[in-house]
């Protein structure tokens, strides 16, 4: 069984639609959501659907042990990024190398990096009168945004959009694609 820890730090809308995903899933589990922030909606998300969660201070991430002791302790095999902030330390890219997928809200290599996340990707894209935006779903690296490319899926962008209407399009992008494309990563199949 691979068993998955889901790193959050938001509303954990996507958290819940991949724990959802592979909850009966005969070879891979949601095994814990860990979160960076105590008031996070996804501690409540992950608490409903009987997921173990782990919340902790910057101080405790970038040190080795909590962590890295609460991953093994849960088995966990790989870590999906789901509205995760911070830069992965060194300890946890090493602990699972090639194991620590990401969804971006935009086409990757154009509008990432730090700093580039929620409606600032899309203002930018808008602002840059792009013609079409969408998801890149990413293996991470020791940059942001930069690990090898796994899987894009593109929407439009319309002449009337605003950053709120093309989030909401490229969410549906990130409910529709990533569940199905962790399960191929995980298997191998992608």
């Amino acid at each position: 069984m691979q068993k998955l820890a889901i790193f959050a730090s938001g509303s954990g809308t996507n958290a819940e639609n991949i724990i959802k995903y592979f909850r009966n899933h005969q070879q891979i589990s949601v095994s814990c959501v860990c979160t960076n922030r105590p008031d996070a909606f996804v501690i409540h998300r992950a608490e409903k659907l009987h997921i173990d969660v782990l919340t902790f201070s910057y101080e405790e991430f970038y040190k080795k042990s909590k962590i890295l002791n609460y991953l093994r302790k849960h088995d966990v095999s790989w870590i999906i990024l789901a509205g995760f902030l911070w830069l992965v330390p060194d300890y946890l890219i090493d602990a699972f190398n090639n194991k620590i997928l990401n969804i971006h809200p935009a086409l990757l290599p154009k509008y990432g990096g730090k700093g580039m996340y929620g409606l600032r990707v899309h203002k930018s894209v808008i602002e840059n009168n792009e013609k079409s935006s969408g998801i890149t779903i990413h293996l991470i690296d020791r940059e942001y945004d930069k690990g090898k490319i796994v899987f894009q899926a593109t929407c439009p962008v319309l002449p009337e959009d605003s950053p709120e209407s093309l989030a909401e399009r490229v969410h549906r992008l990130e409910y529709e694609h990533y569940p199905g494309i962790i399960e191929k990563v995980v298997d191998g199949k992608l």
